[in-house]
């Protein structure tokens, strides 16, 4: 260069000492250096254990190169905001000497030797951490300041000890003072010194390059493999992936289809329950790929920025000047669409789509798109399902769920909203959820194979090829206590809760039997169950006071609440079989409750045991089919969409299942 290059740094010694250390590589190379105070200078109030900027140390620096006051500035790799401030380049990046932590002491006591309560200070959490693992006993101190002042607190007394980077004292010339080196895990950067200047500066940036030791790191590129299938992996990842020393590769990849590639191969995989690495130990294998020199390939399903954690995975290895590379994937979703023909948009019929993690036991508000698909949802999807409803989706939306996108032995099953949030489904994962009125574009509801175990069909005749095989049979409960209720009792009651249709029909049979008349009970007011038990007290001329609108029990007993309605005096008509969470609820609630069991309900003994593999859906009317089908079946069998009429049934079928 015809004249010297302008250099910046910070005041402290330390930095100095730095920059000298970079020039040491550059004998032939005249330079001006300006020292500043950075803003973290200036400001040793603030405790570095704090959340501060990630500029801290190198703002004024960076001011001074992008206003061309300097060419370069001379940094402490670690202080490098990630990332670099616009319109800066990091030039090179110097190799480590030594990247270890070190214990300072005054009597050179080490780690172990230091008296419980002993003050040890450090300016890092990590540090803090790390420290108080191995020692819980100590006080940890936050200090700041140059290393000359925060070794004299140790020499003053104002603390014990003294954490510090090794390689900081040895370029002071201050290694004698070394107590101990420690065996914590340290910033990946430590003892890296950086050079930056202004983009586009190639001329300068040739200057430093040759030492940049990133010359000798591997690449590491995230590849999408797609939703399975190695049909629809991209060129461009097959191309990285011919030059790859190393695959990391995760779950739905073919692994015979990985045979064809010479590179290493290292599963990484993650399912539900069972994670083969941990994310972090994932984001440091690839650190340590790349920083050995190899090309290595992060190979995950789908697209690797979609529900993938792509962009941790980059963040972690840019934060640490590892060269990344995105290549896209087929995402699941978009798969979906071309294999199943269920549009994502459809002109009329949906302009939005929104893709949604279904992961949580307890799914975040649905958005407010037209179609929405749901990843990882498998575990959850009558929980989404109720979501859905709750925040206003209609009930009757068709919804499909996808098993294996892509693959041979994808499986596609039809439902609703309404359906799924009382059904158990066992499929194997991954499955995909998609929601809205494009489903019903490629609905093939009607050959669906549907078994029935209630015992009566007729409402179910939409749902596909119904096998019906009742498992129960209901009869009237004649009992002398039962007539004397209804003969004796009628205006004492403010409520007749009917739970079903069989309910209904028993008890206008009974009161037929003992010759009571309707009039006898006309200040009552009526609840209803849902909709088939309405129409059943239609046909007698009633209309109910108040129908749940979950078709369950507990919207009767969320009315009662919302209602305040107490102290009353309810007679509840239902099976000898009925579970006791209504009139428990009720009771709770400050009401008098009178069980009435108008019916009994037993196990079909003459019921037929079907071939279950034939079927893609079971419908369980109530907990007492369920109880049966698995006195018959002896479990509840796996693949198939189990559907419960209501919460209660959906509850007993869990109770089985777990």
């Amino acid at each position: 260069m015809n004249k010297p290059l302008r250099v910046i740094a910070r005041y402290s010694a330390l930095s100095l000492a730095q920059v000298k250390e970079v020039f040491s590589f550059l004998p032939e190379v005249a330079y001006q250096l300006t020292s500043v105070a950075s803003f973290g200078d200036k400001n040793k109030h603030i405790s570095l254990m704090d959340n501060i900027d990630s500029d801290f140390f190198t703002r004024e620096q960076d001011d001074a190169v992008l206003h061309n006051n300097a060419d370069v500035a001379v940094h402490s790799a670690k202080d490098l905001p990630f990332p670099l401030t616009d319109g800066l380049e990091l030039f090179a990046l110097f190799a480590a000497e030594d990247k270890t932590d070190a214990l300072v002491c005054r009597n050179r006591f080490s780690l172990s030797q230091l008296p419980a309560g002993a003050r040890v200070g450090t300016s890092s959490a990590v540090r803090k951490s790390e420290l108080l693992q191995l020692r819980p006993d100590v006080t940890v101190v936050s200090i700041r300041g140059t290393i000359e002042e925060r070794i004299a607190q140790v020499d003053t007394g104002s603390i014990d000890a003294l954490i510090v980077a090794a390689c900081a004292l040895k370029r002071l010339g201050l290694g004698g003072r070394i107590a101990e080196i420690l065996p914590f895990k340290t910033h990946p950067l430590q003892g890296h010194l950086a050079v930056t200047g202004r983009k586009d500066e190639k001329e300068l940036k040739a200057i430093f390059s040759p030492f940049d030791v990133r010359n000798t790191y591997g690449k590491v590129t995230l590849v999408g493999f797609g939703p399975g299938n190695p049909d629809l992996l991209t060129i461009g990842g097959d191309k990285v992936m011919e030059k790859a020393d190393i695959i990391f590769y995760d779950d739905l990849i073919d692994k015979d289809f990985l045979n064809k590639y010479s590179a290493e191969k290292i599963y990484v995989g993650k399912r539900k329950g069972e994670h083969s690495h941990s994310q972090d130990a994932i984001n440091e294998m690839l650190y340590l790929s790349a920083i050995s020199g190899k090309n290595t390939v992060r190979l995950k399903g789908g697209d690797p920025m979609l529900f993938a954690r792509g962009r941790e995975e980059m963040d972690f290895l840019r934060s640490r000047q590892v060269e990344t590379a995105v290549i896209p994937g087929i995402s699941s979703s978009i798969a979906l669409a071309a294999y199943t023909h269920i549009p994502l948009t459809h002109r009329g019929v949906s302009s939005s789509v929104a893709f949604v993690t279904g992961h949580s036991a307890n799914p975040a508000p649905s958005p407010n798109t037209d179609t929405v698909v749901y990843y990882m949802g498998g575990a959850n999807i009558a929980a989404i399902a109720h979501r859905m409803i709750a925040d206003g989706r209609n009930a009757d939306t068709p919804v499909a769920l996808v098993y294996n996108v892509s693959l041979p032995d994808q499986r596609t099953y039809f439902s609703s909203l309404k359906e799924l949030q009382f059904s158990v489904v066992r499929y194997p994962t991954p499955i995909l959820i998609v929601a809205g009125e494009t489903v019903a574009l490629e609905c093939r509801n009607t050959n669906a194979k549907v078994l029935i175990t209630g015992t009566t069909s007729e409402e179910y005749a939409a749902c596909g090829h119904i096998v019906h095989t009742p498992l129960i049979k209901i009869q009237k409960n004649g009992k002398t206590a039962i007539k004397n209720i209804l003969a004796g009792s009628a205006n004492t009651f403010d409520w007749i809760v009917f739970t079903s249709r069989y309910g209904v029909r028993c008890f206008f049979e009974l009161l037929n039997e003992i010759k009571s008349d309707i009039r006898r009970w006309t200040n009552i007011r009526i609840a209803s169950t849902g909709k088939t038990t309405t129409a059943e007290l239609n046909n007698f001329h009633i209309y109910p006071d108040m129908e749940s609108a979950t078709e369950s029990a507990e919207g009767i007993t969320e009315y009662f609440r919302e209602n305040g309605l107490t102290d009353k005096n309810i007679l509840l008509a239902r099976s000898d079989k009925g579970l006791k969470y209504l009139s428990r609820t009720l009771e709770a609630l400050g009401n008098k409750v009178t069980d009435m069991p108008v019916y009994t309900n037993t196990v079909n003994a003459e019921a037929d045991k079907v071939d279950l593999s034939h079927f893609d859906k079971i419908i369980f009317t109530s907990p007492s089919c369920v109880d049966a089908f698995v006195q018959l079946y002896g479990t509840l069998p796996q693949g198939i969409q189990l559907t419960a009429k209501g919460k209660t049934t959906a509850n007993r079928l869990k109770t089985y299942i777990e």
